[in-house]
């Protein structure tokens, strides 16, 4: 499916295609969680939009260890305002500026934390920053997304042929990133496996020596 940035068709077939790139790559595959979000979305002013937000994680999610926070920024210098939280349970925080008009509709425990906000207007552009934790990752994965909200609908182009690369190469990307998260949750739960083990002979060693006595004071 085409990222919600693409949604309204952009200026040009390449804006369109890095668009698309920028939802498999927006996190590196580093020590934190890779937390994915589409870099810009552009709304019609009076409609709902869809803000996605999804993540990868090697662990399920236990609603009674997963965070979320959704923050909005009105400019980059901006401190950032809490709207939407998990913690057991979705709260809203019901800013004034948003009033009744953010909806939470992701899953959790499909990896998704998207919201849908109503009733677009001017004053809502900005960045929403989306915040996920998910122990036992002791990183907090993040995710922005700059909202451009439009007067009127762009003129339509024919995005065929961008679609198609576009889909083609994110594809594999998709693939390539699911292989990389795979092969980090093995190396995680081996290392995992390997502390444990060196735990318990840390302390079968230390019951040894104070349990047996030695061969030579018998």
């Amino acid at each position: 499916p085409q990222p919600a940035a693409c949604l309204l068709v952009s200026r040009s077939q390449l804006t369109c295609v890095s668009a698309l790139l920028s939802v498999f790559v927006a996190a590196p595959m580093g020590l934190g969680m890779e937390v994915m979000a589409p870099p810009i979305i552009n709304a019609l002013n009076g409609s709902s939009v869809k803000l996605s937000c999804t993540f990868n994680s090697c662990y399920k999610v236990e609603n009674k260890q997963f965070s979320l926070n959704w923050t909005y920024q009105e400019c980059r210098n901006c401190s950032e305002e809490l709207f939407l939280q998990f913690r057991m349970k979705i709260m809203n925080k019901q800013l004034d500026r948003f009033g009744n008009r953010v909806e939470f509709t992701g899953n959790p425990t499909k990896y998704d934390v998207s919201f849908t906000l109503k009733n677009v207007q001017l004053e809502d552009e900005g960045t929403y920053n989306c915040y996920v934790l998910n122990p036992p990752d002791r990183h907090r994965g993040h995710a922005s997304i700059s909202l451009k909200v439009l007067t009127q609908e762009p003129p339509k182009h024919d995005s065929t042929v961008a679609v198609i690369v576009g889909a083609s190469v994110g594809g594999f990307l998709a693939v390539v990133i699911l292989v990389l998260m795979v092969v980090k949750c093995v190396r995680r739960k081996k290392q995992q496996r390997l502390n444990t083990d060196d735990q318990k002979t840390e302390e079968e060693g230390k019951t040894d020596g104070e349990g047996n006595p030695d061969e030579g004071t018998k």
